[in-house]
C-alpha cells in the first residue's frame, strides 16, 4: 500500500516536472487582477494540517523557505512539528509526576515542490519533503510548590528518516499570496522508542496522511 502512494506521487512529481506552459507571453493572474512576470523568485509559508498519529488526533505546525526557478519549481526548506497533545495514561507514576506520559516530536529537511500552470488562478503542486526528524515519550512533573514552574523529563528519544510527498490546491489570492489546501502522507523509518513499561512503539508510529492549509507570501 505505501509503495503504491509512493509511486504514485513520483509519477506525479516527474509529470509536473515536464510539463509545460505557453510562458512566453503568458502573464499570471490571480483572483483579484494583476499580473507580474518573473524568473526568479521566493516564498516563504506558515502551515497548519490536521493527522492521526498513533490513531489519536494531532495538530502540525510548520514552516517552508523556497526559491522559485521560472515559476515552475520550488526548492528549499520545510520542517513540521507536534503542537498538539498526544498523551497516554500512566497509572504507575512517581509522585512528583502526572498520570500521563506524552509522545512529542518534528522534522524537517529539502524541500522540493514541482509546480503545474503556475500562472492559473488555480493550480496544482507536488510538495515533497526528504529529512529527517525526532520523537520522544517524556513525563511532566507536577507542581511542587505554588511559585515553582512543572518541568518535563525525557523518557525516551529517537530519531528517523522522513519521506513526505503531497499535493496541494493553489489558490493565487493577490500577486504576493497564495493560499494552498493540501494533502500529504508521511512515511519514515528508523524509529525506535520505548515507553514507560518497557513496550517498543511501532516503527510506523508516525506514519500517516495529513491534510491542512498554508498560506505562502513572496514573489511567485
Amino acid at each position: 500500500m505505501k509503495k503504491s502512494i509512493v509511486s504514485v506521487f513520483f509519477v506525479m512529481a516527474v509529470l509536473a516536472g515536464f510539463a509545460q506552459d505557453k510562458s512566453g507571453t503568458q502573464q499570471m493572474r490571480t483572483l483579484f487582477g494583476g499580473n507580474d512576470q518573473v524568473i526568479h523568485g521566493g516564498y516563504g509559508a506558515i502551515m497548519v494540517e490536521y493527522s492521526q498519529i498513533d490513531n489519536k488526533d494531532a495538530v502540525l505546525v510548520g514552516g517552508r523557505g523556497a526559491w522559485i526557478i521560472n515559476h515552475r519549481l520550488a526548492i528549499g526548506m520545510a520542517g513540521k512539528g507536534i503542537a498538539s497533545s498526544i498523551s497516554y495514561p500512566y497509572s504507575n507514576a512517581a509522585p512528583q509526576f502526572k498520570d500521563k506520559y506524552y509522545l512529542n516530536g518534528g522534522y524537517g529537511g529539502l524541500l522540493i515542490e514541482p509546480i503545474i500552470a503556475p500562472f492559473s488562478a488555480v493550480h496544482i503542486s507536488f510538495p515533497v519533503i526528504i529529512g529527517a526528524g525526532g520523537a520522544v515519550y517524556s513525563l511532566q512533573s507536577r507542581y511542587r510548590n505554588d511559585w515553582e514552574d512543572n518541568y518535563w523529563e525525557t523518557l525516551d528519544a529517537s530519531a528517523f528518516f522522513v519521506f513526505e510527498p503531497g499535493m496541494e490546491i493553489n489558490l493565487n489570492v493577490v500577486q504576493f499570496m497564495r493560499i494552498s489546501f493540501g494533502g500529504y502522507y508521511r512515511l519514515t523509518s528508523g524509529l525506535n522508542l520505548e515507553d514507560p513499561f518497557g513496550v517498543k512503539a511501532e516503527s510506523n508510529v508516525l506514519d500517516g496522511f495529513s491534510a491542512g492549509i498554508s498560506l505562502k507570501f513572496g514573489k511567485f
